[in-house]
């Protein structure tokens, strides 16, 4: 799968630009805050139809500006896709397939699959369950298009109930039988959810592992451990044993949107207890590990974006990822970086197809024009 080009409009800190692209190689070189990275988001934006750095759409529009527009072409063995995504403040947004719009955004999401290493990644560490069940549900949205509508109905579920528990607070009155019917909805849906989480762990698992053993020279053990009452209780009798905490605290406190994924290494907390050097490798043995899950599954290569990881890796792991650019385990590729000399240092050894751009305040030149004039 190849992404051919990109035009933005009105897009964060682009007033318009277009860019043709290499079949491999890709590079957006500039000073920070330049647009690199936006540049990166709009390639996920036609991807995944929302930003991989923002949680609110509308922070994407141009300052003055009221709407965006993220337009690109992918290309497959099959045939060749016209993708656009269009907001405007005050307005839904439209995602279109040759022009086609969507009756539902989230039926895009699977066809052109996208794999993103950006220097946040560790957050997955750092912060709550919240970033490690969205990086799982993510990835596993992108294999299985029926696992995100059992997402999304469950979260449908999940608001009105927590809606429900809102109102018989404010009222001090409590409709038993109204919030049972919700319970009869949430419960075959959260149940599911879980279930589906632990199976796919139990492939994926396998596959991190490796990639980690070949990011790091010492012989510490890496685990998963999906955490879920779900796997071992009744998910009825988790709502019913917890009524009384959620009515008080106005929302629900069981159920797959509380589970977590710990992340271990010899049986102990990476985030406590790994060294800064072991929670990269982790990380990134889970990118990876995402790559090759998807890339089999789909049987195409997703598009890598990297972000920034010249600036933010050590030189021993940026080797080793370089050592797979090399074995083209990767497909087209879309990197950031701050420096021209160091990029094309450590990648004109390992490919002819290279496009680069130069990025300033918001526009974007190719290099090689600027070369040849």
């Amino acid at each position: 799968m190849l992404l051919e080009n990109l035009h933005v409009l009105h897009f964060k800190n682009y007033e318009e630009a277009t860019l043709p692209f290499s079949s491999h190689i890709n590079c957006f070189i500039g000073d920070n805050g330049s647009g690199k990275t936006n540049l990166l988001d709009a390639i996920h934006y036609l991807s995944l139809t929302k930003s991989a750095f923002t949680s609110s759409d509308l922070q994407n529009i141009k300052d003055g500006e009221d709407y965006f527009i993220v337009r690109g072409r992918f290309k497959t063995e099959e045939k060749v896709s016209a993708v656009q995504c269009y907001l405007k403040a005050g307005q839904k947004k439209i995602i279109t397939l040759n022009k086609a719009p969507y009756e539902r955004v989230s039926e895009h999401v699977g066809k052109f699959p996208v794999v993103l290493i950006s220097p946040y990644d560790t957050d997955l560490i750092r912060e709550g369950s919240e970033e490690r069940r969205k990086f799982f549900d993510s990835l596993m949205a992108q294999l299985d298009h029926s696992y995100l509508d059992l997402l999304i109905h469950y979260t449908y579920v999940l608001k009105q109930r927590n809606s429900l528990l809102k109102q018989f607070y404010e009222k001090n009155y409590v409709d038993k039988e109204y919030l049972q019917v919700l319970d009869e909805q949430l419960m075959p849906l959260g149940t599911e959810l879980s279930i589906r989480r632990a199976a796919f762990l139990e492939t994926f698992e396998p596959v991190f592992q490796r990639h980690y053993r070949h990011l790091s020279d010492s012989s510490e053990v890496v685990t998963l451990d999906y955490q879920s009452p779900l796997i071992r209780q009744n998910y009825a009798y988790l709502l019913d044993q917890s009524q009384r905490k959620d009515l008080l605290l106005q929302r629900t406190t069981v159920g797959p949107h509380k589970d977590d994924f710990v992340f271990l290494m010899d049986g102990k907390s990476v985030k406590n207890f790994g060294s800064q050097g072991q929670q990269k490798s982790y990380v990134i043995a889970l990118k990876l590990a995402q790559f090759e899950v998807l890339a089999q599954q789909n049987g195409q290569k997703p598009l890598l974006l990297l972000d920034d990881i010249f600036d933010r890796l050590d030189q021993k792991r940026i080797e080793q990822l370089m050592q797979l650019v090399a074995n083209n385990t990767f497909g087209q590729i879309f990197l950031t970086d701050t420096h021209l000399d160091r990029t094309d240092r450590i990648l004109r050894p390992l490919s002819n197809n290279i496009r680069r751009f130069r990025i300033a305040q918001g526009t974007a030149v190719t290099i090689e024009d600027e070369e040849d004039v």
